[in-house]
C-alpha cells in the first residue's frame, strides 16, 4: 500500500498541536473570564478548566475576587459548587453578592495545615463534583503542585491557586500563571506563563467606580463574626 504523503501545513493546522509563535488553539474546555482583553490572550480565550491557574497577587485583597468574580458568578448561577480551601479570612458575603455569587453553592474548608490545605484540594479536584476550586496554599513543592494539576486534569473544574509574589521565579506545572498588580488604580494583569507566545505587557483592567470599589475586596479584613449573624449562608467544613 503506498504511503500518504506527508505535509507539514496539515500537520500544523491541526488543533492540538501549538506553535511556539502563537497561542495554542488545542480544544481543551475553558470558561470565559469575562474581560474581552484578558479572554482575547489566554488559549481558548478563558480559563482553563481541568487545570491549574495560578494567581499571584501583589497583595492580598488587591482585586482577585474582581478578576475571577464573572467565571465564579456564572458557575454559581448554575447551581455549581464553588469550593474555597484555607482562604486568609472568612469571606466578605456582600461582595460576593455584588458580583453575583450566589453563597448558597459556596463551601469553605478551613484546615490546620498546609499540607491539609493541600489533601483538600486534591480530594475535590479528584472528585468532579465542583464547579470551581479555590485554595491558597503555603510553601507548595513542585510535585505537591504536580500531584493537584493531574487530579484537575480527571476533571473538568477549574482550579485556581493563590500563591504569594515571590513563587514567579520558581517552576511551577500549571498551564497558566498569572500576577496581579495596579496601574492608575485598575488592576494590571500580568500573564507570566500560557500555552503560547509570551505576553510582553500587561492587560490593564479600569477602576471600578467608587462607590462599588469600597464593597468589593476579595476577603473581609475585619474580625469574622458568627455566620448566622453575617447573613452568610456558605456552608464551612473542617479537613
Amino acid at each position: 500500500m503506498a504511503s500518504m504523503p506527508f505535509s507539514f501545513a496539515v500537520l500544523l493546522d491541526r488543533p492540538d498541536i501549538w506553535r511556539g509563535d502563537s497561542l495554542s488553539r488545542a480544544g481543551a474546555p475553558t470558561i470565559p473570564c469575562g474581560f474581552p482583553g484578558l479572554d482575547a490572550e489566554l488559549p481558548g480565550r478563558g480559563w482553563p478548566a481541568g487545570a491549574l491557574t495560578e494567581i499571584l497577587p501583589a497583595h492580598e485583597g488587591i482585586g482577585e475576587l474582581r478578576l475571577l468574580g464573572p467565571a465564579l458568578a456564572g458557575l454559581s448561577k448554575r447551581g455549581l459548587r464553588l469550593v474555597w480551601i484555607a482562604p486568609p479570612h472568612l469571606p466578605y458575603a456582600p461582595a460576593l453578592a455584588a458580583a453575583g455569587i450566589d453563597v448558597a453553592n459556596l463551601v469553605i474548608v478551613r484546615t490546620a495545615s498546609p499540607k491539609e490545605t493541600l489533601w483538600a484540594a486534591e480530594q475535590a479536584l479528584a472528585s468532579n463534583a465542583c464547579g470551581a476550586v479555590l485554595a491558597w496554599p503555603q510553601g507548595a513543592k513542585y510535585a505537591e503542585l504536580r500531584r493537584l494539576q493531574i487530579a484537575a486534569e480527571g476533571g473538568r473544574a477549574p482550579a485556581f491557586l493563590f500563591r504569594v509574589p515571590e513563587a514567579a521565579s520558581e517552576s511551577s506545572p500549571a498551564p497558566l500563571r498569572i500576577a496581579l498588580g495596579t496601574s492608575d488604580g485598575g488592576l494590571a494583569v500580568r500573564v507570566l506563563k500560557r500555552r503560547g507566545a509570551p505576553l510582553a505587557q500587561p492587560i490593564l483592567l479600569p477602576p471600578m467606580p467608587p462607590a462599588v470599589r469600597g464593597k468589593n475586596h476579595h476577603v473581609d479584613r475585619h474580625p469574622a463574626a458568627p455566620a448566622a449573624a453575617r447573613d452568610f449562608s456558605a456552608r464551612l467544613v473542617h479537613a
